[in-house]
This record gives structure tokens, C-alpha cells and sequence, in this order.
């Protein structure tokens, strides 16, 4: 079994009440979107100094970059990070699609969305051991769902039936992938960001001075 890791990390693009809704309240539109590519950079640094290659994931395509992105594609620029577009229907045929076009150049590999900087290099460390034993590991979040998915093999069903956005997207995920044939294993959990408790739960991990990239 192959020790690599090909780390996949999901992003949308920054644009104006897109992005973080949830945290509009608080924040403000304006706010909210500067929030998004706050935890963009962070989740790209942190998953970069984990040593494992870094491929970020938008979610569409797009003709022409939104200026929004700049800072986002300055610190890919300067990094020499690659990018590629999601596919599929929903998140979970994404993430299946993603995993197995990892797995085409890795051993193992993970997807991580751009609002879990909970996901530091010892957690990616602890996945990567996970995956010795299963060909499935997810890193549950606080709120039902998972802040990260990794594996060392994949069924194109996988991932199907599963009521993304939920608190039960991690049970209905565990279910699916054991109805799939693919043995699991499960992390500690971990937080993302959503709600503006967890934004400032954010602001006091990495400090009001933070740039990012």
C-alpha cells in the first residue's frame, strides 16, 4: 500500500451572498465573503504544511474568475497549487469522483471543504493511519456532518442517498458506504464553520492578525 497522499481541497468561489450566508447577520454581506476567503487561505495553509500535494477543487466553472478571488489565486500562484473543477450532481457524487481521481495518482486520498480549519496536519496524519485498515475514514463534525473524507478505494454508489447539509449526513454516510461493500473508520470529531459561534470560535484559534496564503 502506497504511503501518498493526494489532498483535495473543496472551495466556491468568493462572490457576494454566496458564501457563508450564515454568517450575513453578524457580518454582513460584505463580511461574510471576506469571512470565505478567510478559511479558504487558512484551510490551504494548514493542509499545505502537512508535506502531502494539495489540489484545490472549485465548484463550477467559470469563464472568468470573480475579482473576489484574487487573493485566493495569488497564494495558489504563489504556492503552485493546482486547481480543478468539481464533478458531479450533488456532494456526494463530488466527493466519490474526487476521491477516485485522487486515487489515480496517490495511495490514498482526501477531500477537506474550505470551512474546517479544525483540519490541521495531525489530523490528516491520523486519516492517513486510518486507512492502513479501512478503505474509508471520515472526520466527523460537531453539527452531524464531517469535515473530511478519505479513502483508499471507491464505489461509484458510495456516497448515494444521503441528505447533505443534515445532521445526519455523517449516519446516512457510514450506512452508504458500508452498503457499498468498503470497510470505515471514524476520526475524533472536529468543528467547521457554519454559524457565527463558530466564526468566533475561529477568530480566537488564529487571531484578529491573520492574513492568510
Amino acid at each position: 500500500m502506497s504511503s501518498t497522499v493526494q489532498l483535495i481541497q473543496f472551495a466556491k468561489w468568493p462572490q457576494p451572498g454566496r458564501v457563508k450566508t450564515r454568517l450575513e447577520p453578524r457580518l454582513g454581506q460584505e463580511g461574510a465573503l471576506q469571512a470565505h476567503i478567510r478559511l479558504t487561505l487558512t484551510v490551504m495553509e494548514r493542509l499545505r504544511n502537512s508535506g502531502h500535494p494539495l489540489l484545490l477543487a472549485w465548484d463550477q466553472p467559470l469563464a472568468t474568475p470573480p475579482p473576489e478571488a484574487g487573493p485566493v489565486l495569488a497564494a495558489m500562484k504563489r504556492n503552485h497549487l493546482p486547481s480543478t473543477i468539481q464533478q458531479g450532481a450533488d456532494l456526494g457524487e463530488r466527493m466519490t469522483h474526487a476521491l477516485a481521481e485522487g486515487l489515480e495518482c496517490a495511495g490514498k486520498a482526501m477531500v477537506i471543504g474550505s470551512d474546517c480549519p479544525s483540519v490541521d496536519p495531525e489530523y490528516i496524519e491520523q486519516a492517513r493511519q486510518a486507512l492502513d485498515h479501512a478503505d474509508v475514514v471520515f472526520g466527523p463534525s460537531d453539527d452531524g456532518g464531517y469535515v473530511l473524507i478519505g479513502a483508499r478505494d471507491t464505489r461509484q454508489a458510495m456516497l448515494d442517498g444521503v441528505t447533505w447539509g443534515s445532521e445526519q449526513a455523517l449516519v446516512q454516510s457510514l450506512l452508504a458506504v458500508e452498503r457499498a461493500g468498503l470497510s470505515v473508520a471514524t476520526l475524533e470529531p472536529r468543528w467547521d464553520v457554519d454559524e457565527p459561534a463558530d466564526w468566533d470560535r475561529f477568530i480566537a484559534m488564529v487571531g484578529q492578525s491573520f492574513t492568510g496564503g
